[in-house]
C-alpha cells in the first residue's frame, strides 16, 4: 500500500522537512492523514538522542500546513469553481479521493459560518483540507485567512503532538483508530476553541 510506503520512508528520514513537506500535502488536495505525521514526529523528538524539539515539530507542522492551504486558496482564486470542479470530477481528482460533492460540502460550511469556517473547518475530516478551497473562490481577504488558518492548524497541531505522546509513537495503534481519534480530536478542538467559536457559528440575523 502507498501510504505503508510513505510512512515507511517517513519514519527513515523523519525531521523539520519531512514533517512540514508531508503537512503540507496533507493540507493540500492530495489526501493523506496528519495523523500519521505529527504524532510519530512528536513521540520522537521526546527522546534524548533524537536532535528533535516537539515545539518546533509543532511549528514545521504549522507551516506546512499554510503552505498547502494557501496552494488550495490561490487554485481556486485564479482557476475559478468551473475549472475546479472539472478537475475534482475528472480521473487524477477522483484518484485524489476528491469529487464535487466533497467540494460543494466544504463550499456551504464555508457559506454557513463564514471567514471563521477556515479556523473551525481545521479539526473536521475532509473539510480540513478542502475549506480553503471556498475561501479563494469567494476571495477571502488573505490577512483573515492566514490568521484564521494559521490558529486552527496550530492548535490542530498541538493536540496531535499530544496524541504521539499518549499514543507512545505507535504508527499501528493510530493508524487502526485514526477515524476513531479524528472524532474525539474534533471534539476537543471544538471544546478548546470555547466561546468565540460558537459565537462565530451562531446564525446570522438577516
Amino acid at each position: 500500500m502507498i501510504y505503508d510506503l510513505i510512512i515507511d520512508w517517513y519514519n527513515a528520514h523523519l525531521g523539520y522537512g519531512t514533517v512540514a513537506l508531508l503537512m503540507t500535502v496533507e493540507s493540500s488536495f492530495i489526501p493523506f492523514p496528519s495523523e500519521l505525521v505529527v504524532p510519530p514526529a512528536a513521540y520522537k523528538a521526546l527522546q534524548p538522542d533524537s536532535g528533535l524539539n516537539i515545539v518546533f515539530i509543532v511549528v514545521a507542522a504549522t507551516i506546512g500546513a499554510m503552505i498547502g492551504a494557501f496552494i488550495n486558496y490561490y487554485l481556486a482564486k485564479f482557476l475559478g469553481r468551473p475549472l475546479i470542479v472539472k478537475f475534482v470530477d475528472s480521473r487524477l481528482g477522483h484518484f485524489l479521493l476528491l469529487d464535487a460533492q466533497k467540494v460543494e460540502k466544504a463550499e456551504q460550511f464555508f457559506r454557513d459560518h463564514g471567514a471563521v469556517s477556515t479556523l473551525v473547518g481545521r479539526f473536521i475530516p475532509v473539510i480540513r483540507q478542502l475549506i480553503s478551497i471556498p475561501a479563494g473562490l469567494a476571495e477571502m481577504k488573505l490577512l483573515p485567512f492566514a490568521a484564521f488558518t494559521a490558529i486552527g492548524a496550530t492548535i490542530w497541531n498541538i493536540i496531535l503532538a499530544v496524541l504521539g505522546y499518549v499514543a507512545h509513537g505507535q504508527k499501528d495503534v493510530i493508524q487502526a483508530y485514526s477515524h476513531e481519534l479524528s472524532l474525539g480530536l474534533v471534539v476537543l478542538g471544538v471544546l478548546f476553541v470555547g466561546y468565540m467559536v460558537w459565537q462565530a457559528l451562531k446564525p446570522k440575523k438577516k
